[in-house]
């Protein structure tokens, strides 16, 4: 249970995060936005790993460089998909890749969840889907799909590479790997930042509002972890990744914007993968 509510803590973080990182967007460079979030991210971990310490082994810092170049790659098809594609075709198949590729890399290491837990996943799966996908207002079809499909699909392999690769770090290294995997994300997210020539440098109120969601996401991230700890990464991999449902209502709440009705289904679907698991 203690695993379960650590990922749902987790979900909810990250969706804040990502409502705040969306709105930052609309007014600025998604790149540019991106990169200082992650370097907010990168100062909230490093304080985090300081105040609860660990013992870190090499495998557990390589562990967390793959999971930070997943995060920064991630992060950046993601944002490139949201401009440029379709975002009804781009965030659900990047929320249910993510969550797929840790069920996968946990089944290969021997984890076997409970029959009820499994169909619990499958709920779980079909619940972000849902939640995450929105009518396409623009009515537009062929369009711009092909490349909504492969940025979707590559920035779920990198958030889901992330996933995988923190959740086989040991106990025993605390939080230090989180810090390390958001170093090497800066660092990537620099490089992409100077190649497509995006702007670096934002008006200072701006520059710290857009620390606000590498924070949340830092924060999201550190209770992963935790949970990855404390229970199977195949069953927090999946709560973790109910964070759409955050966004979708935060952004019901906040900017009015509605609710579909595939999305209020799913939306009660998340309440029924977490029942399932739960009582598994």
């Amino acid at each position: 249970m203690t695993a379960i509510l650590l990922a749902l803590a987790s979900a909810a973080a990250y969706g804040v995060s990502d409502f705040f990182g969306g709105v930052l967007s609309k007014r600025h460079s998604a790149w540019t936005i991106a990169f200082w979030g992650q370097v907010g991210a990168l100062v909230a971990a490093g304080l985090l790993a300081l105040w609860i310490g660990g013992r870190p082994a090499p495998v557990d810092l390589l562990w967390a460089a793959v999971a930070g170049v997943g995060s920064a790659l991630g992060t950046a098809f993601l944002y490139r998909g949201l401009a440029s594609g379709r975002m009804s075709v781009v965030a659900p198949i990047s929320a249910v890749v993510s969550a797929s590729v840790p069920i996968v890399v946990g089944v290969a290491t021997g984890e076997r969840p409970a029959p009820l837990t499994w169909v619990g996943i499958a709920v779980g799966l079909a619940a972000i889907w849902l939640v995450a996908r929105a009518p396409d207002p623009s009515g537009a079809r062929a369009a711009g799909t092909a490349a909504s499909v492969r940025d979707g699909a590559l920035a779920g392999a990198g958030f889901g590479a992330y996933f995988a690769a923190i959740g086989q770090v040991r106990d025993e290294a605390g939080l230090w790997p989180n810090a390390a995997s958001m170093a090497v994300a800066v660092v990537v997210l620099l490089a992409i930042v100077l190649a497509v020539r995006a702007p670096l440098g934002l008006p200072p109120r701006s520059a710290g509002l857009a620390l606000i969601p590498g924070v949340l996401g830092a924060l999201a991230l550190t209770l992963f972890l935790l949970a990855t700890q404390q229970g199977l990464l195949t069953v927090v991999a999946v709560i973790a990744s109910l964070y759409p449902a955050a966004t979708v209502i935060l952004a019901a709440l906040v900017l009015h914007e509605r609710i579909h009705r595939s999305q209020a289904i799913g939306l009660a679907a998340c309440a029924a993968a977490v029942a399932l698991v739960a009582v598994a």
